[in-house]
């Protein structure tokens, strides 16, 4: 369970990043930021690679608690297609920015930080090996647009206008539709 103070760390390493956008995260710098001193923030978080680890995590259980209220039920209750529908929806109507995506992006770096986004997204982005290839194919198709969109969007390189968003949703609601529930 995230503390109060914890969380208060979290959101502020978080808006930091976002004054930066998405630049190095320091101890010192985090501290500062929540009105902390560098011991009292070590108290919670003793390295810098801790205080990475927590706002992956927080960030990660933010995109779960997402897609768990959009789905309305934990992803295990859900099929493969459901749980991918979640997913695109989110990814295409939340709101991110390069904070998001250089938290994301530092995961290729970091084993110990893959290893958070994989624990929290598995269950919603595995598929399961019954499933037809064209299944598979649509289902990954879908998925990779959403991805990409949210690349496209949180970094704001080659983002994609506002207006063409809806038009872009319903490709993809078509696409899951030659899956199975």
């Amino acid at each position: 369970m995230v503390t109060n103070a914890r969380a208060k760390i979290l959101d502020g390493a978080l808006e930091l990043l976002r004054v930066e956008n998405g630049g190095s995260l320091t101890l010192d710098a985090a501290a500062k930021q929540v009105g902390l001193t560098k011991p009292g923030l070590m108290y919670h978080f003793p390295t810098k690679e801790a205080l990475m680890l927590g706002v992956v995590d927080h960030v990660a259980a933010r995109w779960e608690r997402k897609l768990i209220d959009h789905l309305g039920c934990e992803p295990q209750e859900a099929s493969a297609t459901q749980r991918i529908a979640s997913y695109v929806e989110v990814a295409l109507t939340g709101s991110f920015d390069r904070a998001d995506f250089a938290i994301c992006a530092d995961a290729v770096y970091h084993p110990a930080l893959t290893t958070t986004w994989v624990a929290r997204f598995e269950p919603w982005l595995a598929l399961p090996p019954e499933l037809s290839a064209a299944q598979r194919a649509r289902l990954t198709a879908a998925r990779l647009l959403a991805d990409g969109y949210w690349t496209a969007a949180a970094t704001g390189v080659f983002p994609v206008p506002e207006h063409d968003r809806a038009a872009l949703l319903a490709v993809v609601r078509d696409l899951l539709k030659g899956t199975n529930p």
